[in-house]
């Protein structure tokens, strides 16, 4: 590449602090690291443009739960008096569904794992970094074109966002930064979990993180102890959030998680991201050992 710095020997580390073998101009390592990134980017995403049944059995699941719960059980399901259920459930769906995905990133990662790709980007002269902040982006990315297909599938069963367009804006970036957050939670689990058998059988744990929450019910409509586990989830932070920004009914409980659910819907996602993303780190420079 014309002008760019000189590339870093491969360590075979995620971030070397080995000095260089040769002088490395100034932000040289910072240059190739976002360089082999794009690449990864553009690798997954074109994976992704040559197999769209992925995307097709990505969307399969909340698209078949908003018919059953808006079509099926939605005429049964009462969250408050005069409170149209549209317009409470398909935020919790936009949330589930970035909730969800992390099971995704779980069995992508474990498969390159399994067919050696990852050995072979290790083994390359690029920036190691790459792999997992590649994975990262191109989740995101990937999250972001399945929002933009919910949205639709909503607009064209009748639900509206009432909060204007900064605010709808605002909660969008809220499910996004949710699903950034959980990316980490899955490219750990898919560099631990043995196989791609045991990759598959993460929806165990994925069921009750999304179904545990505000997502369909309000939590003061559970049990006492489930409606508990529900406030504190995270997914009902970012649920009750983004209803709040949509302009769409929320039914607030008295506890103090509930009530502050904006100020949650930045902090859950960024403690997770500070718990899970040094340790998706520290596996993957352990796969050498």
């Amino acid at each position: 590449m014309s002008g760019a710095p000189p590339r870093p020997e491969p360590t075979g580390e995620l971030f070397s602090t080995e000095p260089a073998l040769f002088p490395v101009a100034p932000g040289s390592r910072l240059w190739w690291a976002l360089t082999d990134c794009s690449t990864i980017v553009r690798r997954d995403l074109g994976h992704l443009a040559k197999q769209p049944s992925l995307i097709a059995w990505q969307l399969g699941f909340p698209i078949v739960s908003v018919l059953l719960f808006v079509y099926v059980f939605g005429s049964a399901m009462v969250v408050a008096e005069g409170v149209d259920y549209t317009s409470y459930a398909m935020p919790g769906m936009f949330t589930m569904t970035m909730a969800f995905g992390f099971m995704n990133t779980a069995i992508t990662v474990v498969v390159d794992r399994d067919r050696g790709i990852t050995d072979r980007f290790r083994s390359m002269p690029m920036s190691p970094s790459a792999v997992v902040t590649g994975r990262g982006v191109s989740d995101v990315l990937h999250a972001g074109l399945d929002l933009v297909v919910l949205v639709a599938i909503a607009l064209a069963i009748g639900w509206r966002s009432e909060g204007g367009l900064l605010a709808g804006a605002a909660a969008l970036g809220l499910l996004l930064l949710l699903r950034f957050s959980l990316v980490w939670v899955g490219v750990l689990l898919g560099l631990v979990v043995r196989n791609q058998e045991a990759a598959g059988n993460l929806f165990a744990l994925a069921f009750p993180f999304g179904m545990i929450s505000s997502v369909f019910t309000p939590p003061e409509l559970m049990p006492n102890w489930l409606g508990t586990i529900a406030a504190w989830n995270p997914v009902s932070a970012t649920a009750n959030a983004v209803r709040e920004l949509f302009g769409n009914p929320v039914a607030y409980g008295e506890g103090w998680i509930e009530q502050n659910s904006l100020l949650m819907a930045v902090v859950w996602p960024l403690l997770i991201t500070a718990v899970f993303l040094p340790l998706a780190v520290r596996r993957f420079r352990g796969l050498s050992r």
